[in-house]
């Protein structure tokens, strides 16, 4: 896979992960609405993949050594990257009930991340499990600060 592509989609899954598993988790904590969670990812899916597209973009753009086509390659990537992994949330918040929704997405973005950190890991030669605990834990930390802020804003503002 080329440089440019792989930058793209590395950066937009592992965003799409995060991103909305964090704002899914504050959301349901704050509010227990599905239809505020439904709405934070589609907001997500748009608003933050065309965010992220264009802070690669200009990230690759200031390095100064890139083909303007490798640029757009990157920028694309991350952009289709970050919307579908975010829609894919969309799915068991529609289907299942609310909390049983949750807990499957954050098993389905856990998943992804591991993927993702394995085929990495292979990439460098290095021990995959060092590289899926880092990131696991770095989602975990992520996930477990976002429900706590949105218990937070619930007990303040309700």
């Amino acid at each position: 896979m080329k440089q440019s592509l792989k930058t793209g989609f590395s950066f937009g899954l592992t965003s799409g992960v995060i991103t909305t598993l964090g704002l899914m988790v504050g959301l349901h904590a704050g509010t227990h609405s599905r239809l505020a969670v439904i709405g934070g990812i589609v907001t997500i899916a748009v608003a933050d993949a065309l965010s992220d597209a264009l802070g690669i973009h200009i990230a690759e753009e200031s390095k100064n050594n890139g083909a303007a086509s490798e640029i757009w390659e990157a920028t694309l990537a991350t952009f289709a990257a970050k919307f579908l992994i975010a829609l894919t949330f969309v799915v068991p918040v529609l289907l299942l009930p609310l909390e049983e929704a949750m807990t499957v997405s954050v098993g389905w973005g856990f998943m992804l991340l591991a993927v993702l950190s394995y085929f990495l890991a292979r990439a460098q030669q290095i021990p995959a499990w060092n590289v899926i605990a880092e990131h696991v834990v770095i989602g975990v930390s992520v996930i477990t600060i976002t429900h706590y802020v949105g218990d937070w804003i619930h007990s303040t503002w309700s």
